[in-house]
């Protein structure tokens, strides 16, 4: 279906919705000057975002970079949601102090067939371009990839915060690992993209994508990320591999439970990059954790949800005993506070501790007593269990 062209707004109103929470920009004058022609011959701009499928489910830290995507269509350009089946098989090395174990194949397309039907909770369908970058890379030759290879310098590769940790630690960086950010930057050139949005954790890959640009002769794209958010326990990035995220499919209960248990201080952090807005000096903490948690169950579920979900919380979180809850394996007292049975983490800890908490009728007193995978009855005091699937 060819998407309708919708009319594109004067530079200046753009730039005033585009750059409202960016955390970096490379260059103002380049995307100054894109949309300037943007605008005077109402051509849409290609806007590029990369997801490798690592995980099979997207969640709250990609939506952030995916709403700047849906500002963008809002503003009648094009997007590029390209799907990094072949760079998934080489292993984003960013942020990482050790070699990623690889994926296979089959992993890879399973990941990837959800990324590209969730993707459209938050974007308009008929404005996104679905892109899988194993049509070009895998045609490329061994040839190809020593062009490749020469076009970008090994001091610089070296620079990079994730390599020059590693190699004054004496920790190994395999020769793979370094054609990451080539690949990726190849993306842009195969794909000419005007703008390439990200994380603010991969600035150095996408700047690596417009100096390879220039090198093969196009003109160089815009960079633009937006901040990272970070993970329910208040430390790490938002990451399924550190188990510290809120999945866009949870369930409604789930989800809630899972905003609920974030610390006053982490959800500061959330109200800007999910709500666009900044907590209130008078507006109460608990008020308005349940108002985030609220608002993000009606963004993915329904209105209809959400009013139900925040009913079930306010009323002591009653439990349904036929539903099976299915929660990631991990330490008890996150489960515990991730299915609302204690209304954050310090709770969750304070009642197994003193007894309240039992599993299968085992009771247990070690909060972070590592549950693995299987079914669970899980009690919590004397009114709250649940059956569980612990994966």
């Amino acid at each position: 279906m060819t998407a309708t062209r919708l009319p594109i707004p004067s530079v200046d109103e753009q730039q005033a919705i585009l750059l409202t929470g960016v955390a970096d920009l490379n260059t103002q004058a380049d995307l100054t000057a894109r949309l300037k022609h943007s605008h005077e011959t109402q051509t849409p701009l290609l806007i590029k975002a990369g997801f490798d499928p690592t995980a099979p489910d997207l969640h709250l830290g990609h939506t952030v970079l995916m709403e700047k995507m849906r500002q963008f269509q809002a503003l009648g350009h094009q997007i590029q949601f390209l799907v990094g089946d072949y760079t998934a098989r080489i292993g984003d090395p960013t942020g990482r102090n050790q070699l990623r174990p690889p994926l296979t194949p089959e992993q890879i397309t399973a990941n990837a067939a959800t990324y590209t039907e969730q993707c459209f909770k938050v974007l308009d369908r008929e404005r996104t371009q679905i892109v899988w970058n194993s049509k070009w890379l895998e045609a490329l030759g061994f040839a190809d990839v020593i062009t490749l290879a020469s076009r970008y310098n090994l001091a610089r590769m070296l620079e990079r915060r994730d390599f020059k940790t590693r190699f004054e630690e004496n920790r190994q960086i395999a020769l793979h690992e370094l054609l990451y950010p080539l690949v990726q930057g190849y993306d842009s050139v195969v794909l000419r993209s005007d703008v390439e949005l990200g994380g603010h954790d991969q600035i150095f890959n996408l700047n690596v994508g417009r100096q390879l640009m220039e090198a093969y002769g196009q003109k160089p794209q815009v960079v633009m990320t937006v901040p990272l958010l970070v993970g329910v326990d208040g430390v790490d990035k938002m990451s399924k591999s550190k188990n510290n995220h809120v999945g866009i499919t949870h369930a409604p209960r789930d989800m809630f439970g899972l905003v609920m248990s974030i610390s006053d201080e982490t959800m500061r952090t959330w109200y800007p990059l999910l709500l666009g807005r900044t907590l209130a000096e008078n507006e109460h903490p608990r008020d308005a954790k349940i108002n985030l948690a609220s608002q993000l169950v009606q963004r993915f579920h329904s209105a209809e949800a959400a009013a139900s979900v925040e009913t079930w919380w306010r009323a002591g979180r009653p439990t349904d005993t036929a539903e099976t809850h299915e929660v990631a394996s991990g330490p008890l007292f996150k489960i515990v506070s991730q299915l609302g049975a204690a209304a954050s983490g310090g709770e969750a800890r304070r009642k197994i501790e003193q007894g309240g908490v039992s599993l299968n009728g085992e009771r247990v007193s070690d909060p972070v007593f590592e549950v693995k995978a299987g079914n669970y009855e899980l009690k919590v005091g004397k009114k709250w269990s649940a059956q569980i699937t612990v994966k």
